[in-house]
C-alpha cells in the first residue's frame, strides 16, 4: 500500500487547526461565485434571456421563480452523489479539487450564452459542481478536529459561516452592479474566475490539513448496517422541518428581489439595485454571529437551558415572522403605493436571526450526529433538506399558476403561505425534539450519548 504525502488524521492540538484558513479562504471565493450568481438569476431570466436570433425571451416572474427555485433543488440534490464518491472513493480533498473545476465550467456557459439552453446548460453544470463539493467542505472543517481541540469546533464553524457572507456580501453588491452596466459577460465571467481562485486557494493548502482517507466498498457496509441507518433515520425527523426553513430563506433571493423592484429603491442617499438589497442579509450575518455567541444565546440559556435542537425550534418561528413582514409590503403595495426598500430591513433582520439559529447550528449538529465515516453523507442529507425546500416552494408556483398566467396566491397572501407554514409546523417539531436523542461523534474518539 502506497504512503499519502498527506496527514491522514487531524494533528494533536489544542488550538485552531493550521488548515482551517485555507478551507475558509476557499469557502469565501467558491461563494463569492455561488451569490454573485444566484443575486443576478432571476432578473437575469426576466430581463436578460435572448432566443437563437438574439432577440429578447425574457420569462415571466413567475416562471423564473419557479427555475429558480429548481436549480436550488437540483444545487442541494446532487450533494448525495457528491458524498458517496467522497466518503467511498476519492475522499474529500480530491472531490472538492476536481469537482470545482465543473463547477467553473458552469459559470464560463452562463457567461457566453445568454440562450434558455445556456441557461440550462450553465446551472446544470454548477448543480453538478456543488453536489461534488458541498457537503465535503463543511465536513472537511470538522475532520480537522480531534479530541484536544474539539472545544473550538463551534467557533471554527462560526467562522466558516463568517466566509460565507464574507464572499456573498461584495458579491451581491458587486454582481448586480456588473450586470446593470455591462451585461451577463461579466457578470457571470467574474465568479468564474474567482471560483477557479477557490480551487487554487484549496490546493496551496493540501499539506496543511487532514486529508480522512475514503473507505472504499466498506464505506457501503457502514452506511447500510444499522448504526448507521439509525442516524440518517434520526436526522431525517429533524431535517424535514430545516426544509421548512429553507423553502422561506431562499426566497429571499427570488421573490424577496422582485419584491423590491415594485418598491421605492432610493435608500440612504443611494439608489439601489433590487439583487443588490439581499446583501443586507450578508453583513448581518456577520453582525449577527458575535452577538448571538456571546450575548443572545448566554443571556436565554440563563433561564432555559438551550440546546441546538431548541435553537432551531427557535428559529423558525422567527423565519415565519419575517414573511409577515413580507406580506404587510405587500399590502402597501397592492394599495397603489411604492413603500421605502428600508421596509424590507426588518424582514431580513429576522430572516437573519433565524438563519442563525438554524443554518449554523444545523450544519454543527449534521456533522457531530454523523457517525465518523458518514461525515459527508450527512451533510449530503443536510442540503438534501435545502433541495427539498426549494422543490416545495418551486411546486407552489407551479400549482398557483393559472392558464392565462396569473396566479391564485398572490400578494400578502403568499408570503402568509409561507408563514403560518413556518409557525405551525413548530407544533409538531416540539414533540420530534423531545423524542430525539443525541449521539455526537467526533474524528478520533469514541460516540457519545446525551
Amino acid at each position: 500500500m502506497s504512503k499519502t504525502p498527506y496527514l491522514t488524521a487531524p494533528i494533536h492540538t489544542d488550538k485552531m487547526p493550521p488548515g482551517i484558513k485555507y478551507i475558509v479562504g476557499n469557502e469565501a471565493a467558491e461563494r463569492f461565485n455561488f451569490y454573485g450568481m444566484r443575486a443576478i438569476l432571476v432578473v437575469y431570466m426576466t430581463k436578460y434571456l435572448v432566443d437563437r436570433e438574439g432577440a429578447l425571451a425574457p420569462m415571466s416572474e413567475n416562471e423564473a421563480s419557479a427555475a429558480y427555485h429548481w436549480f436550488l433543488f437540483a444545487n442541494y440534490f446532487f450533494p448525495m452523489l457528491g458524498a458517496i464518491v467522497a466518503d467511498a472513493f476519492w475522499g474529500k480533498y480530491r472531490t472538492i479539487f476536481w469537482i470545482s473545476l465543473v463547477y467553473c465550467l458552469g459559470s464560463v456557459v452562463l457567461a457566453i450564452d445568454h440562450t434558455r439552453l445556456g441557461l440550462t446548460l450553465g446551472l446544470t453544470l454548477i448543480a453538478i459542481g456543488s453536489g461534488g463539493i458541498k457537503p465535503c467542505v463543511s465536513s472537511n472543517v470538522g475532520d480537522q478536529f480531534g479530541p484536544a481541540n474539539q472545544h473550538l469546533l463551534s467557533k471554527a464553524f462560526g467562522w466558516f459561516y463568517f466566509s460565507i457572507n464574507f464572499g456573498s456580501f461584495f458579491s451581491i453588491l458587486l454582481i448586480p452592479v456588473l450586470l446593470e452596466r455591462y451585461g451577463p459577460f461579466p457578470a457571470f465571467g467574474v465568479p468564474a474566475v474567482l471560483m477557479l481562485l477557490a480551487t487554487f486557494v484549496f490546493w496551496k493548502g493540501r499539506y496543511k490539513f487532514a486529508h480522512i482517507p475514503p473507505s472504499g466498498t466498506a464505506y457501503f457496509k457502514q452506511v447500510f448496517n444499522r448504526e448507521g441507518l439509525s442516524a440518517l433515520g434520526r436526522l431525517s425527523t429533524v431535517f424535514v422541518f430545516i426544509a421548512i426553513f429553507w423553502s422561506l430563506w431562499d426566497q429571499s433571493g427570488g421573490e424577496w428581489v422582485l419584491q423590491a423592484e415594485k418598491m421605492n429603491l432610493r435608500f440612504l442617499g443611494i439608489n439601489w439595485l433590487a439583487s443588490q438589497v439581499q446583501a443586507v442579509n450578508a453583513i448581518m450575518v456577520l453582525a449577527f454571529i458575535p452577538v448571538f455567541q456571546y450575548l443572545i444565546y448566554p443571556l436565554i440559556n440563563r433561564v432555559w437551558t438551550l440546546t441546538p435542537l431548541r435553537k432551531i425550534g427557535m428559529g423558525l418561528i422567527v423565519a415565519g415572522l419575517s414573511f409577515m413582514v413580507s406580506a404587510w409590503i405587500e399590502t402597501q403595495i397592492a394599495a397603489g403605493l411604492k413603500p421605502s426598500i428600508g421596509w424590507q430591513l426588518p424582514a431580513y433582520a429576522l430572516l437573519t436571526a433565524a438563519e442563525i439559529m438554524v443554518s449554523i447550528t444545523g450544519l454543527e449538529f449534521a456533522y457531530t450526529q454523523a457517525p465518523r465515516h458518514m461525515k459527508a453523507m450527512v451533510q449530503a442529507l443536510y442540503l438534501l433538506s435545502i433541495s427539498a425546500g426549494n422543490a416545495f416552494t418551486a411546486l407552489v408556483h407551479v400549482f398557483i399558476e393559472n392558464p392565462d398566467g396569473t396566479v391564485k396566491l398572490h400578494g400578502a397572501s403568499y408570503y402568509l403561505f409561507f408563514s403560518a407554514l413556518s409557525i405551525g409546523c413548530v407544533a409538531v417539531y416540539v414533540f420530534v425534539a423531545k423524542a430525539y436523542k443525541e449521539r455526537s461523534y467526533l474524528q478520533g474518539e469514541a460516540a457519545a450519548t446525551t
